[in-house]
Parts: structure tokens; sequence; C-alpha cells
């Protein structure tokens, strides 16, 4: 069992940063791939970033998104810059299991985090 638990969201201006945290307990933490995916207002789940080996990004985010893992804190961050109206929904963080490929769907993640509201203003 892993317990994910998200922080750091909140209201920002267009343009604007924020880092988003994924505090992970339980099981070894650096045996998971940890995703981020967002839920906009009547939009489907969407991923947004990725890490195992390495980090993966959706295309809407590559360039100004950064994900990255501490595992002596057992946390994933995701660094995000440039922020735009567009990016405003719940960011969630998932656990699944390390694949020889790189997991971008909802299903290929056993675990998930609370969310935590990310709002991006014009």
């Amino acid at each position: 069992q892993v317990q994910l638990v998200e922080s750091g969201g909140g209201l920002v201006q267009a343009g604007g940063s924020l880092r988003l945290s994924c505090f992970a307990s339980g099981r070894t933490f650096s045996s998971y791939a940890i995703g981020w995916f967002r839920q906009a207002p009547g939009k489907e789940r969407e991923f947004v970033a990725g890490i195992s080996w390495s980090g993966y990004y959706a295309d809407s985010v590559k360039g100004r998104f950064t994900i990255s893992r501490d595992g002596a804190k057992n946390t994933v961050y995701l660094q995000m810059n440039s922020l735009k109206p567009e990016d405003t929904a719940v960011y969630y963080c998932a656990a699944g299991p390390i694949m020889n490929y790189r997991t971008t769907m909802n299903g290929e993640y056993d675990y998930w985090g609370q969310g935590t509201q990310v709002t991006v203003s014009s």
C-alpha cells in the first residue's frame, strides 16, 4: 500500500509559477513510477507528467513543467512555470509499477492522492 498526499496548489496569475508536492508513505517509494494528472471541470482526467527512471511530459506542458523526485524525502515535485489559464484544474499524483515504457494512462496507476486545486487567473 502507498498513501499519497499532494500539496502546493493555489491561485496564481497567468505567467506565474507554482510547485506541487506529492508525499508518499507506505511501501518503498523508489520502486514506483509517479505520475501527475489533472482534471478540469467538465473534462476527463489527463496525464501531465511522470517519472520512473527519468521524467516525461504531455505535449501541453513540455518546456514549462518539470517533474523531479527526492528519494530521501519520499516526495515528487511538479514545478510549474509560465502558467496559463488552461492549466486550471485539480491536480492528482498517482503511483504505479515501473514499466519498460512511459506510463501515461489512468489505469496504469494503482494509488491516487486526494488532489490539490490549481487556479490560474488571466
